[in-house]
């Protein structure tokens, strides 16, 4: 109630007929969740970060859409310029006069103890696995940071840049790591971006200021709330009822469609860092205990069964009947968003007849009751997916319709998530359907596709040497065109071999309201283009 009404007197005051509502400068963000912390190296929730990329700084920021590995697709942040010194070393020049929102300068010092607070194992910040035993910061001087890694990469500019937001040593050196977590004084909360921490009420809503230390120019927006909800139609109905300005995503076709009947507001689609599969499990764990000895190995072990069963797959349909229109059947295993996507990758096209005839030169005959066999074995199998997830479970069902009008008989089983991240670890599922977040980078696929992934994110214990090496061949290469070559005949290898089908890649739709202007979203931040942004009334 207190933010609500200081919002109302702040409306008041700058009626649109008064020459001065132009510097009025607020916006009101709804969000569902609350962070658990703003500290960058403990920031896990995409709110947190959205929040925290306000007031904390990178060296250098990736442009959207880039490549990791392009040299010119990065831009100036709190490092004004770099350089490359050796194979494993860059130069870093941090900005001149660059500030804390404390007064307090930045120094190179500052620098390398991020490096080494985003790479401890007390920490555990989701960057560490990258950072820790690879990387070091070393200052040269109080403006001069190099930063050295154990190994040459073609990543190396990225690692030294996107993982990392520099926080201020002079504020948390003297405090043991393990304290870290329940520290969430203001006070600490200091970075060196455009905004700063104002105040936070718990449960209610964060509220950031321009910040101004060191001579800074302010940028039009001097005020950015964030109001916490508890579910996206909560955080929907602040923007429906005015009482917010923006949201980061609708979430639903239906959410967007009541989002669009309001003449106030208008929808920006931009891709989604998500994408969902079905995968299949190819190898190890316990065999659904049917038919024969001679197939008692899994029953997707056979690649044969797997393509026939994806040609009976219209993923074009699947995908925009639970995403909605921007929604698109995915080359492979990526996001709209990332930079590998092409839409000339080969994948196994939608055609049931193809499907039907695949089936049976696979050995599956179908019987009197329309179910294939092979032998004694019925073409029968689960799909595995979280309670949690009603699209996922909508997909299920309509891919369990897809694949009884070729004979298969299919069943569906929803549990809750621990429940079923833990069948995935035990390899007790025939198939699921599972979702990845994207990075900016594909390296992350090798968790998820590769024989260095059994035991990480492989669930179905899929190998493939040949995609193994042309995966690790893309991974290696210094230069973007022969990447995306590579990372193209990776991904035809891949889908020819159909260790899983790639439902989806969604967009988010943004709702914004119209006084709000220069809305620019870098889809791996949403809210990064802040500082741009200019509220008319």
């Amino acid at each position: 109630m207190r933010l609500l009404l200081a919002l109302l007197l702040l409306a008041a005051a700058c009626r649109p007929d008064r020459s001065e509502c132009r510097r009025c400068g607020t916006v009101v963000v709804a969000a569902t969740g609350e962070p658990s912390h703003l500290l960058p190296p403990l920031a896990v929730e995409t709110v947190a970060r959205d929040i925290g990329d306000q007031i904390y700084e990178r060296l250098a920021d990736l442009a959207p859409g880039g490549a990791p590995i392009d040299t010119a697709a990065y831009h100036p942040a709190l490092a004004s310029s770099w350089e490359r010194v050796d194979s494993v070393t860059w130069r870093f020049h941090l900005r001149p006069g660059a500030r804390w929102q404390d007064g307090r300068p930045v120094t190179a010092e500052d620098v390398r103890f991020s490096f080494e607070a985003f790479g401890d194992s007390v920490l555990d910040a989701p960057a560490r696995p990258y950072l820790a035993g690879k990387v070091t910061a070393i200052p040269e001087d109080s403006a001069t940071v190099l930063v050295r890694f154990k190994s040459p990469s073609a990543e190396e500019l990225y690692d030294a840049t996107y993982h990392v937001r520099i926080i201020p040593a002079h504020i948390w050196s003297a405090l043991p790591r393990d304290r870290w977590p329940a520290d969430t004084a203001i006070a600490h909360l200091v970075g060196s971006g455009p905004y700063r921490l104002a105040e936070w009420k718990r449960g209610e809503y964060v509220r950031l200021v321009a910040d101004t230390a060191g001579g800074k120019t302010p940028p039009p927006i001097h005020t950015a709330v964030w109001r916490f909800t508890a579910d996206p139609d909560a955080a929907l109905n602040l923007v429906l009822s005015h009482e917010a300005d923006l949201l980061e995503t609708a979430g639903s076709p239906r959410n967007a469609e009541r989002a669009a009947g309001d003449s106030t507001l208008r929808l920006l689609p931009y891709p989604s860092a998500t994408y969902g599969f079905l995968g299949f499990r190819i190898q190890g764990g316990r065999d659904a205990g049917r038919g024969s000895a001679r197939d008692a190995r899994p029953l997707f072990a056979d690649a044969a069964t797997r393509r026939a069963l994806a040609l009976a797959v219209d993923r074009e349909t699947l995908a925009r009947s639970a995403f909605g229109r921007e929604a698109k059947a995915p080359p492979g295993p990526m996001s709209q968003l990332l930079w590998i996507w092409d839409d000339g990758i080969r994948t196994i096209p939608f055609d049931t007849a193809r499907a039907d005839k695949a089936l049976e030169a696979a050995g599956w005959r179908a019987d009197s009751s329309g179910v294939r066999r092979r032998g004694s074995r019925p073409l029968s199998f689960d799909i595995l997916v979280p309670g949690t997830s009603p699209t996922r479970r909508q997909l299920a069902v309509a891919l369990q319709a897809m694949w009884q009008a070729v004979g298969a008989a299919v069943t569906v089983t929803a549990v809750d998530f621990p429940v079923f991240q833990e069948r995935l670890a035990k390899e007790q599922f025939d198939s699921y359907i599972g979702a990845w977040l994207d990075e900016p980078t594909p390296r992350g696929l090798a968790d998820q596709w590769t024989r260095a992934g059994w035991g990480e994110l492989n669930y179905g214990h899929y190998a493939n040497p040949a995609f193994d090496a042309l995966f690790t061949r893309a991974a290696r290469a210094a230069k973007v065109d022969d990447a995306r070559r590579l990372y193209r005949e990776a991904m035809d290898t891949l889908n020819a071999d159909a260790p899983a089908i790639f439902l989806y890649a969604p967009a988010n739709v943004a709702v914004v309201s119209n006084r709000v202007q220069n809305v620019e979203i870098d889809p791996y931040s949403w809210a990064s283009g802040l500082r741009g942004w200019k509220a008319n009334r």
